[in-house]
């Protein structure tokens, strides 16, 4: 045990976070619906009938979309883009031993198209995946909204063409952008030692890359 602690801390200590913010939102979240479908005059949840309403799976799909599409565009443009002293960018090929440059094009090219990509396509495939389960859970949230009001259901097309699910997914994503150009900009001049998103402390700021 303590040496699966010592090798997987990192992780178990992320997980147990989320977890612990899932159920807090689960919980605020509960409450929040209910006292809306008490201002509506309608029936309230019980905990177990929340946890499978569209809901409490279009706020959680909402935020997941962002954040696997956050890690997707960050893979991938890394591959491509370089910021000079960024510790979150490959460094620039004139930073890099040619015999470095050499092994690397080697060690690509005996690997499958799924070694060589298996991380972006992951990523890519959980976006995919995530944001279908926000639109089908914003899209049923939408029409019980409809309902109440003695509205008529919209179709799934119909729901497209509302701004209700891209105003959801539009306020995450450029947050999350937000995020990830403040990691690479901010690492180019401040440091924070011990950490793996950082340079060493004595590297100049024009250093690229945290190796």
């Amino acid at each position: 045990m303590k040496r699966f602690w010592s090798e997987n801390a990192l992780s178990v200590v992320l997980t147990g976070l989320f977890l612990l913010f899932w159920a807090a939102q689960a919980m605020t979240g509960w409450q929040v619906h209910n006292q809306e479908l008490e201002q509506a005059r309608q029936h309230t949840l019980t905990w177990t009938q929340y946890l499978r309403s569209a809901h409490f799976w279009s706020a959680t799909t909402e935020n997941w979309e962002s954040e696997f599409l956050q890690m997707a565009a960050f893979v991938i443009l890394t591959i491509y883009l370089r910021q000079r002293g960024s510790a979150e960018s490959n460094p620039f090929p004139d930073e890099q031993s040619a015999a470095q440059r050499r092994q690397d094009e080697q060690e690509a090219a005996q690997r499958g198209f799924w070694r060589r990509n298996s991380l972006s396509a992951a990523f890519v495939l959980l976006f995919t995946v995530v944001l279908t389960l926000h639109f089908f859970s914003s899209w049923g949230e939408y029409n019980l909204d409809q309902q109440a009001q003695g509205q008529a259901a919209v179709s799934v097309s119909g729901f497209l063409h509302q701004p209700e699910f891209w105003f959801e997914s539009f306020q995450n994503w450029q947050s999350e952008f937000l995020a990830v150009v403040a990691i690479v900009v901010l690492s180019i001049s401040l440091r924070q030692l011990g950490s793996s998103q950082s340079k060493s402390l004595l590297d100049p700021n024009e250093k690229t890359g945290s190796a």
